[in-house]
Protein backbone atom coordinates (compact mmCIF):
# COMPACT_ATOMS: atom_id res chain seq x y z
CA UNK A 1 0.00 0.00 0.00
CA UNK A 2 1.49 3.16 -0.91
CA UNK A 3 0.06 4.78 2.40
CA UNK A 4 2.11 6.28 5.39
CA UNK A 5 1.74 7.60 8.53
CA UNK A 6 2.49 11.04 9.34
CA UNK A 7 2.43 13.37 12.39
CA UNK A 8 -0.97 15.91 12.03
CA UNK A 9 1.02 18.99 12.03
CA UNK A 10 -1.05 21.41 13.15
CA UNK A 11 0.90 24.38 13.19
CA UNK A 12 0.49 24.20 9.33
CA UNK A 13 -2.97 23.88 9.02
CA UNK A 14 -5.61 26.54 6.89
CA UNK A 15 -7.85 27.67 9.77
CA UNK A 16 -10.49 27.93 7.55
CA UNK A 17 -12.35 24.56 7.96
CA UNK A 18 -12.89 22.29 4.97
CA UNK A 19 -15.69 19.55 4.35
CA UNK A 20 -16.68 17.40 7.28
CA UNK A 21 -14.90 14.46 7.84
CA UNK A 22 -16.39 11.35 7.67
CA UNK A 23 -14.73 8.76 9.69
CA UNK A 24 -16.28 5.00 9.60
CA UNK A 25 -15.94 3.45 13.05
CA UNK A 26 -15.88 -0.28 12.74
CA UNK A 27 -14.81 -2.90 15.28
CA UNK A 28 -15.05 -6.78 14.85
CA UNK A 29 -14.69 -8.63 11.24
CA UNK A 30 -15.59 -12.27 11.60
CA UNK A 31 -18.79 -14.33 12.05
CA UNK A 32 -21.87 -12.24 12.70
CA UNK A 33 -24.38 -15.13 13.96
CA UNK A 34 -23.87 -13.82 17.71
CA UNK A 35 -23.71 -10.66 17.73
CA UNK A 36 -26.17 -8.34 20.36
CA UNK A 37 -24.29 -5.50 20.07
CA UNK A 38 -24.25 -5.23 16.21
CA UNK A 39 -20.31 -4.80 16.10
CA UNK A 40 -19.52 -7.27 13.34
CA UNK A 41 -18.70 -7.04 9.73
CA UNK A 42 -18.14 -10.46 7.86
CA UNK A 43 -14.99 -10.34 5.63
CA UNK A 44 -17.41 -10.18 2.53
CA UNK A 45 -19.57 -7.17 3.49
CA UNK A 46 -16.36 -5.09 4.32
CA UNK A 47 -15.00 -6.42 1.14
CA UNK A 48 -18.25 -4.85 -0.49
CA UNK A 49 -18.18 -1.78 1.52
CA UNK A 50 -14.77 -0.56 0.54
CA UNK A 51 -15.47 -1.60 -2.79
CA UNK A 52 -18.23 1.11 -2.79
CA UNK A 53 -16.09 3.66 -1.69
CA UNK A 54 -13.45 2.95 -4.15
CA UNK A 55 -16.28 3.19 -7.06
CA UNK A 56 -17.30 6.62 -5.59
CA UNK A 57 -13.55 7.56 -6.07
CA UNK A 58 -12.58 7.61 -2.04
CA UNK A 59 -10.42 5.69 -0.52
CA UNK A 60 -9.89 4.66 3.10
CA UNK A 61 -6.76 6.05 5.43
CA UNK A 62 -5.78 5.46 8.80
CA UNK A 63 -6.60 9.03 11.09
CA UNK A 64 -3.21 10.31 11.31
CA UNK A 65 -2.90 10.30 7.51
CA UNK A 66 -6.82 11.64 7.18
CA UNK A 67 -5.82 14.47 9.70
CA UNK A 68 -2.05 15.11 8.27
CA UNK A 69 -3.90 15.62 4.95
CA UNK A 70 -6.01 17.87 5.28
CA UNK A 71 -3.71 19.94 7.52
CA UNK A 72 -2.27 20.30 4.48
CA UNK A 73 -5.35 20.79 2.74
CA UNK A 74 -5.82 17.79 1.01
CA UNK A 75 -7.45 14.47 1.23
CA UNK A 76 -10.65 15.43 0.19
CA UNK A 77 -11.23 11.82 -1.38
CA UNK A 78 -9.78 10.52 2.10
CA UNK A 79 -12.05 9.04 4.54
CA UNK A 80 -10.92 7.31 7.91
CA UNK A 81 -11.08 4.09 8.74
CA UNK A 82 -11.11 2.59 12.16
CA UNK A 83 -11.17 -0.27 14.46
CA UNK A 84 -12.03 -0.43 18.06
CA UNK A 85 -11.19 -2.86 20.54
CA UNK A 86 -8.39 -3.77 18.75
CA UNK A 87 -10.09 -7.55 17.82
CA UNK A 88 -7.70 -10.62 16.79
CA UNK A 89 -9.75 -11.36 13.69
CA UNK A 90 -8.53 -7.90 12.29
CA UNK A 91 -5.26 -9.48 11.07
CA UNK A 92 -6.97 -12.69 9.11
CA UNK A 93 -10.61 -11.21 8.15
CA UNK A 94 -9.96 -7.23 7.63
CA UNK A 95 -6.50 -6.58 6.56
CA UNK A 96 -6.22 -8.72 3.41
CA UNK A 97 -9.61 -7.29 2.44
CA UNK A 98 -7.79 -3.64 3.09
CA UNK A 99 -5.01 -4.68 1.36
CA UNK A 100 -7.12 -5.15 -1.59
CA UNK A 101 -8.20 -1.67 -2.06
CA UNK A 102 -5.58 -0.24 -1.02
CA UNK A 103 -7.00 1.30 1.87
CA UNK A 104 -5.33 1.95 5.40
CA UNK A 105 -6.83 2.54 9.20
CA UNK A 106 -6.10 2.93 12.47
CA UNK A 107 -6.67 0.09 15.37
CA UNK A 108 -7.72 1.16 18.32
CA UNK A 109 -6.41 -1.44 21.11
CA UNK A 110 -6.19 -2.37 24.86
CA UNK A 111 -2.22 -2.41 26.15
CA UNK A 112 -4.01 -3.13 29.55
CA UNK A 113 -6.16 -6.38 28.01
CA UNK A 114 -3.24 -7.90 25.52
CA UNK A 115 -4.26 -10.99 25.00
CA UNK A 116 -7.53 -11.22 26.67
CA UNK A 117 -10.89 -10.75 25.47
CA UNK A 118 -14.05 -8.45 25.48
CA UNK A 119 -15.19 -8.92 29.19
CA UNK A 120 -16.73 -5.65 29.48
CA UNK A 121 -19.34 -6.57 27.15
CA UNK A 122 -22.22 -8.85 29.05
CA UNK A 123 -23.94 -10.84 26.45
CA UNK A 124 -22.48 -12.16 23.16
CA UNK A 125 -19.73 -14.27 22.49
CA UNK A 126 -15.84 -13.83 24.24
CA UNK A 127 -13.59 -12.45 21.28
CA UNK A 128 -10.01 -12.89 21.58
CA UNK A 129 -7.89 -9.98 21.57
CA UNK A 130 -4.59 -8.53 19.57
CA UNK A 131 -1.40 -10.17 21.63
CA UNK A 132 1.35 -7.89 21.96
CA UNK A 133 3.37 -9.34 18.84
CA UNK A 134 -0.08 -9.11 17.25
CA UNK A 135 0.14 -5.38 17.81
CA UNK A 136 3.58 -5.19 16.84
CA UNK A 137 2.89 -6.83 13.52
CA UNK A 138 0.01 -4.32 12.69
CA UNK A 139 2.84 -1.61 13.69
CA UNK A 140 4.80 -2.35 10.68
CA UNK A 141 2.65 -2.78 8.21
CA UNK A 142 2.42 -0.08 5.71
CA UNK A 143 -0.55 2.27 6.17
CA UNK A 144 -1.87 0.85 9.35
CA UNK A 145 -1.86 3.36 12.25
CA UNK A 146 -1.85 1.67 16.13
CA UNK A 147 -3.78 3.81 18.69
CA UNK A 148 -4.83 3.75 22.20
CA UNK A 149 -8.67 2.73 23.32
CA UNK A 150 -7.62 3.24 27.19
CA UNK A 151 -5.88 0.30 29.16
CA UNK A 152 -8.95 -1.61 30.17
CA UNK A 153 -12.10 -0.01 28.03
CA UNK A 154 -13.61 1.79 30.80
CA UNK A 155 -16.41 4.75 30.75
CA UNK A 156 -13.98 7.38 31.96
CA UNK A 157 -16.85 10.11 32.37
CA UNK A 158 -17.22 8.19 35.58
CA UNK A 159 -13.40 7.16 36.07
CA UNK A 160 -11.71 8.94 39.38
CA UNK A 161 -8.50 11.45 38.28
CA UNK A 162 -6.23 8.68 38.94
CA UNK A 163 -8.50 6.08 37.05
CA UNK A 164 -8.65 8.49 34.39
CA UNK A 165 -4.64 9.06 34.06
CA UNK A 166 -3.82 5.71 33.96
CA UNK A 167 -6.06 4.91 31.63
CA UNK A 168 -5.06 7.56 29.23
CA UNK A 169 -1.56 8.10 29.89
CA UNK A 170 -0.76 5.30 30.73
CA UNK A 171 -1.96 3.11 27.79
CA UNK A 172 -0.09 5.57 25.37
CA UNK A 173 3.29 4.98 27.18
CA UNK A 174 2.58 1.28 26.72
CA UNK A 175 1.88 1.26 23.86
CA UNK A 176 4.53 3.58 22.83
CA UNK A 177 6.93 1.10 24.47
CA UNK A 178 5.49 -1.49 23.22
CA UNK A 179 5.18 -0.30 19.59
CA UNK A 180 8.90 2.01 19.30
CA UNK A 181 6.40 4.61 17.87
CA UNK A 182 4.75 7.45 19.19
CA UNK A 183 1.05 7.20 19.39
CA UNK A 184 -0.99 9.85 18.21
CA UNK A 185 -4.51 8.65 18.44
CA UNK A 186 -7.09 8.02 21.05
CA UNK A 187 -10.63 6.80 21.37
CA UNK A 188 -13.00 7.26 24.13
CA UNK A 189 -14.34 3.90 24.95
CA UNK A 190 -18.03 3.43 24.83
CA UNK A 191 -17.86 6.46 22.85
CA UNK A 192 -18.15 9.11 26.05
CA UNK A 193 -16.18 12.04 26.51
CA UNK A 194 -17.12 15.15 28.30
CA UNK A 195 -14.49 18.54 28.32
CA UNK A 196 -12.95 16.72 31.77
CA UNK A 197 -11.69 13.48 29.90
CA UNK A 198 -10.77 15.58 26.61
CA UNK A 199 -8.69 17.72 28.39
CA UNK A 200 -6.63 14.98 30.20
CA UNK A 201 -6.71 13.50 26.93
CA UNK A 202 -5.21 16.17 25.66
CA UNK A 203 -2.36 17.43 28.17
CA UNK A 204 -1.12 13.26 27.98
CA UNK A 205 0.22 14.34 24.29
CA UNK A 206 -2.25 12.64 21.87
CA UNK A 207 -2.70 14.55 18.56
CA UNK A 208 -6.61 13.80 18.03
CA UNK A 209 -9.25 11.93 20.27
CA UNK A 210 -12.39 9.77 18.31
CA UNK A 211 -16.19 9.71 19.85
CA UNK A 212 -19.23 8.72 18.22
CA UNK A 213 -21.56 11.27 18.30
CA UNK A 214 -19.73 14.28 20.70
CA UNK A 215 -22.23 17.01 19.92
CA UNK A 216 -21.12 20.66 21.14
CA UNK A 217 -17.59 19.79 22.17
CA UNK A 218 -16.84 18.78 18.71
CA UNK A 219 -12.89 18.97 17.37
CA UNK A 220 -9.63 17.66 17.45
CA UNK A 221 -10.18 15.72 20.56
CA UNK A 222 -13.95 14.95 20.13
CA UNK A 223 -14.41 14.12 15.89
CA UNK A 224 -17.44 12.16 15.49
CA UNK A 225 -17.76 9.00 13.65
CA UNK A 226 -19.92 6.68 11.83
CA UNK A 227 -21.03 3.31 12.83
CA UNK A 228 -20.93 1.10 10.05
CA UNK A 229 -22.38 -2.64 10.41
CA UNK A 230 -23.79 -5.62 8.32
CA UNK A 231 -26.49 -4.51 7.31
CA UNK A 232 -25.18 -1.25 6.04
CA UNK A 233 -25.28 -2.06 2.22
CA UNK A 234 -24.33 0.34 -0.79
CA UNK A 235 -27.72 2.10 0.08
CA UNK A 236 -26.98 2.71 3.22
CA UNK A 237 -23.57 3.95 3.10
CA UNK A 238 -24.71 6.25 0.21
CA UNK A 239 -27.35 7.69 2.89
CA UNK A 240 -24.93 8.04 6.12
CA UNK A 241 -21.86 9.88 3.60
CA UNK A 242 -24.94 12.56 2.56
CA UNK A 243 -26.42 12.95 6.04
CA UNK A 244 -22.84 12.88 7.85
CA UNK A 245 -22.22 15.98 4.99
CA UNK A 246 -25.24 17.18 5.88
CA UNK A 247 -25.41 17.10 10.08
CA UNK A 248 -22.09 17.54 11.20
CA UNK A 249 -19.86 20.58 11.08
CA UNK A 250 -16.48 20.90 9.62
CA UNK A 251 -13.91 20.48 12.39
CA UNK A 252 -11.03 23.46 12.34
CA UNK A 253 -8.09 22.05 12.58
CA UNK A 254 -6.20 25.24 13.99
CA UNK A 255 -3.31 25.13 15.95
CA UNK A 256 -4.87 23.54 19.66
CA UNK A 257 -5.55 26.10 22.57
CA UNK A 258 -3.31 25.44 25.25
CA UNK A 259 -4.66 22.72 28.06
CA UNK A 260 -6.06 24.78 31.09
CA UNK A 261 -3.73 25.09 34.43
CA UNK A 262 -6.51 23.41 36.28
CA UNK A 263 -5.87 20.67 34.37
CA UNK A 264 -3.02 17.91 35.45
CA UNK A 265 -2.19 14.66 34.03
CA UNK A 266 -1.97 12.41 37.00
CA UNK A 267 1.83 9.94 36.74
CA UNK A 268 0.03 7.19 35.62
CA UNK A 269 1.62 3.74 37.73
CA UNK A 270 2.76 1.41 35.14
CA UNK A 271 2.97 -2.40 35.60
CA UNK A 272 5.95 -4.43 35.80
CA UNK A 273 5.82 -5.54 32.19
CA UNK A 274 3.82 -3.08 30.07
CA UNK A 275 3.52 -6.31 27.54
CA UNK A 276 2.37 -8.84 29.65
CA UNK A 277 -0.33 -10.49 28.10
CA UNK A 278 -3.65 -12.35 29.84
CA UNK A 279 -3.40 -15.51 30.57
Amino acid sequence: MSVSAETPDLTRTDPRPAAPLWVAMYHSVGDCSDDPYRITVSPDRLDRQLGWLRRRGLRGVSMADLLAARARGEGKDLVGLTFDDGYADFTDNALPVLRRWDCGATVFVLPGRLGGTNEWDPLGPRKPLLTADGIRELADTEGMEIASHSLTHVDLTKADDALLGAEVGGSRALLSELTGREVLGFCYPYGTVDQRVADVVRAAGYEYGCAIDPGPLTGPFALPRVHIGENDTSWRLLLKYRLNRLRRRPVPLAPPEPVPSSVSLPSPKSPESPVKETP
